[in-house]
């Protein structure tokens, strides 16, 4: 059984301008024990539909279901989720105990099992010789682990992250990573986790689900995946008529004889390796190469990926099963 499931999901905002589909009829499932996370750009609707699955707004449609439950129209406390939020919300007149057992306080769970697993939480995030101290006493990555321990403590089987290592520097945010994959893999819970930071979805995910503009979206294809915006077809199954196409960063080259013409619009060095962005016609992609590169913005080149590294979607969203025949697809030409 998923553990959940989004189908058609809206959520329209009114302005004076109109409406605003900040969330536009979203659909995937999340199975249960794995981590899912939302990765897209400020303003792309991955908090909203964060915020729509823990019930703090409300869908204008579509359903929401938790555990096979339908809790659309339910209430945050009726569907049995945890959430850690960007601001980390502790209570700064609190100690660390007190802020990671205050959820069961307010449940009336009794003293003696808040002790319990208060002991459990605290040794699993190594937190047990900071039960005393403030927030203002603890360091940003810290007041993290008090979140964390926070969410874990309610023993819910779903746990929702909105950017919980945004405020962290470099270093810490990679450690933290680490930790939270760890922690979730042990607990077996699972997570859906909000981020804008590619490499933090890459490294921590084992399903990403990309929103632009309140939709799924991958690079649109038209006319058996023709890139928006450019006559360069990649050549695909006859049956796959329309819908998107799929790479990772990390399985495109650059400078191939053969390939899809691109500009350079930015390159992040990041020690490793580089995350060149480019676009292609009116199609943006990221390029993850090793090193450094000897391009510049504004520089054109060539994208080009190997058959196998080519994932197919329909129209849906749904993934399209590559036929085992002579019509797989081809490199791009």
């Amino acid at each position: 059984m998923s553990a959940i499931e989004l189908e058609g999901v809206a959520k329209h905002w009114r302005t004076s301008d109109g409406h605003v589909r900040a969330v536009d009829h979203v659909s995937f499932v999340v199975e249960a024990g794995t981590l899912c996370v939302l990765l897209g750009p400020s303003g792309c609707g991955k908090s909203t539909t964060l915020r729509l699955i823990a019930g703090l707004e409300t869908a204008d449609a579509g359903r929401i279901a938790i555990s096979g439950r339908d809790v659309t129209r339910s209430p945050p406390t009726e569907r049995n989720i945890a959430m850690v939020f960007q601001s980390y919300a502790l209570f700064p007149h609190l100690s660390v105990e007190e802020n990671i057992v205050f959820g069961l306080r307010v449940r009336r769970v009794p003293a003696e099992e808040r002790a319990q697993r208060l002991a459990r939480v605290a040794e699993l995030l190594g937190l047990t010789k900071l039960l005393a101290r403030t927030p203002a006493q603890l360091s940003g990555g810290q007041q993290q682990r008090v979140a964390l321990g926070r969410a874990i403590i309610a023993e819910q089987p779903v746990c929702l992250m909105d950017e919980p290592l945004s405020n962290l520097d470099a270093q810490l945010r990679a450690e933290m990573r680490q930790e939270i994959r760890a922690l979730q893999l042990k607990l077996g819970i699972t997570m859906v986790y909000v981020t804008h930071d590619q490499i933090e979805a890459m490294s921590m995910a084992d399903r990403i689900v990309l929103l632009n503009a309140g939709r799924i979206e991958l690079a649109p294809g038209r006319d058996g995946a023709v890139i928006a915006g450019t006559e360069t077809p990649a050549r695909v199954p006859g049956q796959f008529a329309s819908g998107r196409i799929g790479v990772r960063p990390e399985h495109i080259t650059l400078g191939r004889d053969h390939g899809v013409p691109a500009v350079v619009d930015a390159i992040e060095y990041l020690g490793g390796d580089s995350l060149i962005t480019c676009h292609v016609g009116r199609q943006v992609l990221a390029v993850r190469v090793p090193g450094n590169v000897a391009l510049r913005r504004g520089d054109a080149t060539t994208l080009a990926w190997a058959p196998g590294a080519q994932h197919l979607f329909d129209a849906e969203g749904k993934r399209y099963e590559m036929p085992e025949s002579n019509e797989r697809a081809t490199m791009l030409a």
